[in-house]
Parts: structure tokens; sequence; C-alpha cells
């Protein structure tokens, strides 16, 4: 049986135990007597607050825009991170799942919380949307009321633990999500919506590579280092005081492949796109705000602009109806952006301007420094043949087709561009009837052209074209 006789040790502090009591059971009557009840109560009050009270508890915003419609890269990174540490036993959970894609993916919704241990410490994540926000936008002379959600992410923890937090938390999260990205990458191709003045984005899922593009082989592989040059260039970029960004003008007849060669691009580098329509941008002050929105590591696509819209050059003088507006779009405005100081607002960026008509792009555009690599996508040589007929019907390199040497001399020259090529192509499934029926079009072409040049007295081959500025 337990006793205290067991325990002669504990016998002092039973002994201080019962004296403490006593004298506490002789002072109360008379702490009661001299103390007003509500001056006990407070300092009661305070005792329990004292010894029960809770850390203070700190919380940081992470709006996925900040100031002048910047995306918030740090939104992205949380984003993503907080993704793999879904609970699956969550009251709520959304799912998505994109074509491309098998599996669902699970993404934590409104209002639900995400714990998370880093040495030691706890923190919470929390996602929250703000529909109430609403304001007035000018554009176009209209007005438009809009209510954009305004999408943000709680970061809570104990305040003694900020600095741990900021200097070493946050890079670690942005670390781990930029791992992610790499192994899950899903390409996004950006557009810009008017209604609500933001980038909105859909998975890029164009299939083209630079294994697959039918491209002149030499062209090919000199397009391929170049990127490859420029991707390992930031510290050069930053030594000799340049953004670190690079220009390509894709120049050439329609069906040569340029969309397909910005494909191939993104694709091999992993980059996303912006693709900017200016018919949609009022004024330089718009083109600027898009511009920040933009992300490192993307392409800033502008396609056929020769046509996109009519900008006013340094060469036009200002017509009356320019005059009546207080803004608009200008070629200096657009120089000023891919080229000014507004260019050093972001890192490894590639700007990619396509046309039909390189002879109608005013000079300044086109210069060494905006546009640094000029690449022309000309009609289909034989190389580029082959490219095709390996993608389409299953023909090797190695193993060519009795055809083939008819076929290089038919199609040498200004003959069919590569879209067309591809068009006879899949027209038959069989390499001998896709092929014969292939030689027909290019004899009857041929004749068109030869013709052609009689008449007009046009002569010569155009070679593939590649300018660099270096």
């Amino acid at each position: 049986m337990f006793s205290l006789r067991n325990l002669p040790s504990l016998a002092p502090f039973v002994s201080a135990y019962a004296s403490l009591t006593g004298y506490v059971m002789m002072i109360k009557p008379f702490l009661e007597m001299t103390i007003p009840p509500p001056l006990q109560n407070y300092m009661i009050s305070y005792l329990n607050s004292f010894l029960h009270s809770t850390p203070s508890t700190l919380t940081l915003i992470i709006d996925d825009h900040i100031k002048n419609g910047m995306y918030n890269e740090l939104y992205g990174a949380a984003q993503v991170y907080i993704s793999t540490k879904v609970n699956h036993n969550a009251e709520r959970l959304r799912i998505s799942r994109d074509r491309s894609e098998k599996n669902v993916n699970i993404h934590f919704s409104v209002g639900e919380v995400v714990s998370d241990i880093y040495q030691g410490i706890e923190v919470k994540w929390r996602f929250c949307v703000d529909s109430n926000k609403s304001n007035m936008v000018h554009y176009f002379g209209e007005h438009f009321k809009l209510n954009p959600d305004r999408e943000c992410v709680e970061l809570s923890f104990e305040k003694k633990h900020t600095e741990l937090v900021l200097n070493s938390y946050i890079p670690y999260v942005e670390s781990k999500a930029k791992v992610i990205n790499n192994e899950r990458k899903i390409l996004k191709m950006y557009s810009y919506c008017c209604m609500y003045l933001k980038w909105q984005s859909v998975n890029l899922e164009h299939p083209s590579t630079f294994d697959t593009m039918a491209m002149n082989e030499e062209l090919k592989r000199s397009v391929m280092g170049d990127l490859d040059r420029f991707i390992r260039r930031k510290d050069f970029y930053k030594r000799v005081g340049k953004p670190w960004k690079r220009g390509y003008l894709l120049y050439g007849p329609p069906g040569t492949g340029k969309t397909s060669l910005v494909a191939a691009i993104a694709n091999y580098l992993k980059f996303d796109i912006y693709d900017l329509q200016l018919a949609s941008v009022r004024e330089d002050a718009d083109l600027r705000r898009l511009l920040l929105g933009t992300t490192n590591s993307s392409i800033l696509l502008v396609e056929d602009i020769d046509c996109a819209v009519d900008l006013h050059t340094r060469l036009q003088p200002k017509t009356q109806d320019d005059t009546k507006g207080s803004s608009m779009l200008t070629l200096s405005g657009l120089l000023t952006c891919i080229d000014g100081l507004w260019s050093s607002c972001g890192d490894e960026r590639i700007v990619i301007f396509t046309t039909t008509h390189k002879e109608r792009l005013d000079p300044a555009l086109l210069r060494p420094g905006r546009m640094d690599m000029h690449i022309h996508m000309g009609h289909c040589c034989f190389d580029v043949f082959k490219t095709l007929a390996s993608n389409y019907l299953g023909l090797s390199h190695d193993d060519p087709h009795h055809l083939y040497p008819e076929i290089e001399r038919l199609i040498k020259g200004e003959v069919l561009t590569p879209a067309q090529v591809a068009e006879e192509l899949m027209k038959n499934e069989d390499p001998d009837v896709a092929l014969e029926g292939l030689v027909k079009v290019l004899k009857r072409k041929r004749l068109e052209l030869e013709k052609y040049d009689g008449e007009t007295g046009r002569g010569g081959l155009r070679k593939p074209e590649l300018q660099f500025f270096l």
C-alpha cells in the first residue's frame, strides 16, 4: 500500500505546503475586507491573462497582383507549394483536370486552412477571394463597372518568428515551387482580356518541337544554339549592363511555320507565351501595364505586326483625327516598352514578332537590341520535305523512297510552302500514293511558276536567310 513512509523525501514538501495553506487561510479574510471587490476581480483577471496568455500572431497577405497590375510571382509560388500540402481530409476541396492530364488535381478551397511545419515552427496558409471590390474603368470611351475577384493567400504564424519566415521560409517556398514547376511544367498561353484589363491563360498544348519542326536543319541548329547561349548568359547581360532579353523577327509567306517555330521555342525553353494583340491595346499606358503583368522566363508574342494595328510612326505626321484623342498607341510607345527602361522590369524575356512583309516595318523596330535575330521562314526545301515525310508517313531518312530524287529536283525554289506539302502528305496514309500525288502537284506548280517567271522576268531562287545581331 502506498504511503508517505515509502517516500520519506516528500515529507518536507508536504509540511511546507500545509504551512502555506494555513497562512493563506489566515490572510484571506483580511484581504477580502481591505481590497474592494472590483479591484479583486481586476487582479484575478490580470493574473489569469498573464498565466494563460496566447502568443501574438502575424498574418501576411499575398495578393495575386500588386500595384500597377504587375503579377505577384510570390503568389504563384505560394499556390504551387500549397498544392503539395493539401489535406485530403478537409471539409471542402476544389478539383480540376486539364484535357492533357489523366489525374485529377486537388486544390484547397476558399477559407480552408493548410498547416505546415518549418524548422520546428508552425505556419498556416489560407486561401481567400474578395468579391466585394468594385471600381469604374474607362476604356475605349465607355465606362465599365467591374467586380473582379481579388485572390490572395494569407500566411499566419507567431510574431516572434517573423524574421525566420521572411528571410528563410519564404525563399524556401519559392525554391520548392520552382522545382515543382520544373517537374510538372504545364506551359500557359496568355491572352489579354479587355473587360477585366488583365491576362487570362489556357494550357499551351501545341505539340511542335525542334525534333518535329519542318525547318532547314542548318537554320534550326542556329536558332537552338542562339537560345542556349541566351539562357546561360545571365551574368554576361548583367556585366555589360543590358536587360536579359532577346528579340526574334520571324518573316516569310503564310504557311512557312512561323507559329510552329514559336511553339517549338516555348516547348524547348519551357517558357509561357503572352500573345499580345495590339489591336486590343488603346494607348501606350495600357501597353506598359500589360507588359508589367508578364512574368520572368516568358515569351512576348506579337503576330503579324505589320497589319495588327496602324501604328503611328515618327515618319508619319499626325492627322487631325490623331490629335483629337489625348493618347493613342504609338510605335514610339511600343519601342520604349521592348527596348527602353521598361524592358528592364524583368529577366529572361524573349520578344518575338512575326510578319509576312518585313519591308513594311519601320527600320527602328528591326535594329539590333530590339530584333536581335531575323529568321526567314521560306518555302519548303528538300530537307524540310524529308522531315515532313517522316512526321506524316513514317518514312526513315536512312531508307529514302524511290521518288525522293524526283521530288528533290522538283521542290527546289519557291514552289510550295511546308503547309502545302503537309496537306498533300495527309491525303493518303499509303506513302506511295501520297508521294505520287505530291509529285503531280509539284510538276503542275513548277509549270505555273515558269510561266509566271517568263512573263515577269523574275528569276533566281531564294535560300533560307538568317541574320544575327549579337
